[in-house]
Parts: structure tokens; C-alpha cells; sequence
């Protein structure tokens, strides 16, 4: 039976297209699974359809049969699982990578949305109330950064020598640190680990859903003004009440 996978082009769209691209990689035999779009900036995650999937009402949904799974982390997690690669070791090794998985999940995408909300995105907020956050926001950032390069250092991957979910996970929030304006550039390990994933084939596979080739690394102004215009709407606290 085929996979679905309801989905944008975002971080945490991008980790599911990733593992996928990933999976295939390796060798695994996957059955047939198409990707579906959400157009988040036109309001489709509010779809009964998709609501179905992902009662959060947040992309990625994953639709594996009767079996639905909303989460990012929690459909890295289920693939890993459904589908036996080194991206998730079998052995006691298996919990230094779900650690850090969770540390995604509840730092650096939390914080780096957070810092990108007010960074591009909240036009109806005056300055002097977005000072606090952004810097409480930024600071937060660097310190998840400087964690981040303490557990890169001597190694390739943050779980030791061998790429992994976890990777996975925090990538697609690390490498837009220019969209978000979170400065990475003084912490050495975790740049060099940007350009060695990025690196990896299947993460350009997996970054090529919902983009041309020539934007994975550097968006048009066209797809930027696209993307704060729809940040903006999303962002809006009047938004946010409505639903």
C-alpha cells in the first residue's frame, strides 16, 4: 500500500522528503509513496482532509494504510522504524540518537521558529515589543549552537561517524540560519557539519521538493517576498484566533 506524505516545503516538510531520499539511498526498498501539497500560505492544513491526518493541523502528515502520524520527529522516528537503515542503530546506540532527536523537537525548532516569526514575519507587532523576544530568541539560539559544536566536535554526525535521524531532524532549521538571521558562523563544527550534509545526495533530493534546483540554496526575490507575505498571514495573532 502506498505512502502518503502531506506536506510544504518548510524545515520540518523538508526532514520527511530527507529521510525518504535517504532511505532510498540506502538501499531500502520502499513501497510506492507520493507527496502531497499542502499549501499552508492558501490555508489547506485547515482541511477536513487533512485535519484527518494531522489533528494539529500543522504540516507533515504521513498516511501509511489506516495508520496516520502527525509530528515531524514522530514520522522520522515511525520510518526509521518501518524501515530497518543505519539512519536509526538497532542497538543500545539507538538511544544516543532518539536524545537528540527530541533535542530538535523541543529546542532548536521551537527556537529558530520562534527567532524566524519575529525575524521576517510579524509586521503587525511594533519594534519595541519585538526587542525582547528577539533577543531572547536569539540568545537562545546561540547557546542550542554552542551545544550543538561542543557535541559535533571530533565527530562527522552528531551521534558519532554515521549519519542519522538526527541529523535529519535539525538540518533543515540549521541551514536556513540566514532566513532567521541566527548567526552560526563562530561555531566552526557546526558549519562544517552544514556543508557535509549538505553535501549528501539524497538531502539535495530531499531539499528539492517544492523548489527549482537553482533555489535550494538561494531563494529568489520572488520565493522570499513569497514566503515573508505568507509568514506574515500565518504569524498573525489575528489568525491564530480564528482558528
Amino acid at each position: 500500500m502506498a505512502l502518503e506524505l502531506w506536506t510544504y516545503a518548510t524545515p520540518n516538510g523538508w526532514k520527511v522528503t530527507i529521510m525518504l531520499e535517504e532511505l532510498i539511498e540506502a538501499g531500502i526498498e520502499l513501497p510506492d509513496f507520493k507527496v502531497v501539497p499542502v499549501e499552508i500560505m492558501k490555508g489547506d492544513q485547515f482541511s477536513e482532509e487533512f485535519t484527518a491526518i494531522c489533528p494539529n493541523q500543522k504540516i507533515p502528515g504521513l498516511k501509511d494504510g489506516d495508520r496516520t502520524l502527525m509530528e515531524s520527529c514522530a514520522i522520522l522516528l515511525y520510518l526509521a522504524e518501518r524501515f530497518p537503515s543505519p539512519l536509526l542503530p538497532q542497538d543500545e546506540s539507538r538511544w544516543d540518537v532518539i536524545q537528540w532527536l527530541m533535542w530538535q523537537a523541543a529546542n532548536v525548532g521551537p527556537i529558530f521558529g520562534n527567532k524566524l516569526s519575529y525575524t521576517r514575519y510579524m509586521d503587525d507587532v511594533p519594534a519595541e515589543q519585538k526587542a525582547h523576544p528577539l533577543e531572547r530568541f536569539n540568545n537562545e539560539a546561540q547557546r542550542l549552537m554552542r551545544v550543538m559544536d561542543r557535541q559535533l566536535a571530533g565527530r562527522d554526525y552528531l551521534c558519532g561517524a554515521h549519519f542519522t535521524i538526527a541529523d535529519i531532524a535539525c538540518y533543515p532549521w540549521v541551514r536556513g540560519w540566514k532566513w532567521s538571521k541566527i548567526d552560526i558562523t563562530g561555531h566552526a563544527n557546526v558549519t562544517a557539519w552544514v556543508d557535509r550534509v549538505r553535501a549528501r545526495p539524497a538531502v539535495e533530493r530531499g531539499l528539492a521538493y517544492g523548489f527549482e534546483a537553482d533555489e535550494i540554496d538561494q531563494w529568489s526575490e520572488d520565493t522570499k517576498k513569497r514566503y515573508a507575505a505568507g509568514g506574515a498571514s500565518i504569524a498573525s495573532n489575528q489568525s491564530i484566533a480564528r482558528e
